[in-house]
């Protein structure tokens, strides 16, 4: 009753058979995780836009950005995030006018206006207004193509406090706080237009 070359013949072809089956389902499932990362990745892209480059940036390395912006999404998921009436609509949509009025006179100080208009109507939404950079990133999730607006309009501000701004640059700022403030009031977006 010994093992007959016969058999271990059969046993050497059932392990490398065996084997092959591994490599393959092994190789199965590193092919149907790179197309789901893959996958992912385009997702993100897509919702988030421009923030999914600045986040590629920012942290140089894509597992690193994609969890970040993963993050963003479910920290504004269980935010309670709200529509504006009709009157809350009338009253911002006025106090936007009034900002735009006082750029002729007071270019900078329509500037700060913009910023606080911006940060009392993304409260009166529901989002939590601490500091910018977790403002932009929450509004990014639901937001991804106007927020670039908002980081631009802050940069200029930035600068205006150093003396670094023209009066160009304070007019495309209250353009670049009009776009995201459009986007928030759930009004249609003319990027391209000018005050």
């Amino acid at each position: 009753m010994g093992n007959t070359q016969e058999d271990l013949t059969m046993d050497s072809q059932t392990l490398i058979w065996i084997g092959i089956a591994v490599v393959a389902l092994v190789a199965i499932a590193a092919v149907a995780w790179s197309i789901y990362a893959r996958r992912h990745s385009e997702r993100l892209r897509n919702r988030f836009g421009p923030e999914y480059e600045r986040a590629l940036e920012r942290h140089g390395n894509r597992r690193k950005a994609e969890a970040d912006l993963a993050e963003r999404a479910r920290r504004v998921e269980k935010l309670t995030l709200r529509p504006l009436t009709a009157e809350e609509t009338e009253r911002f949509a006025r106090s936007w006018k009034t900002v735009q009025s006082h750029f002729v006179d007071n270019p900078t100080a329509a500037v700060s206006e913009s910023n606080a208009l911006i940060k009392e109507l993304m409260q009166a939404r529901g989002y939590p207004v601490g500091d910018f950079e977790e403002r932009a990133a929450d509004l990014s999730v639901e937001h991804a193509e106007v927020v670039t607006h908002y980081r631009a309009a802050r940069d200029i501000a930035l600068g205006n406090e150093k003396g670094k701004a023209t009066t160009e640059d304070l007019r495309q700022a209250v353009v670049h706080y009009r776009a995201l403030f459009q986007e928030l009031l759930d009004q249609p977006v003319a990027v391209a237009q000018a005050s």
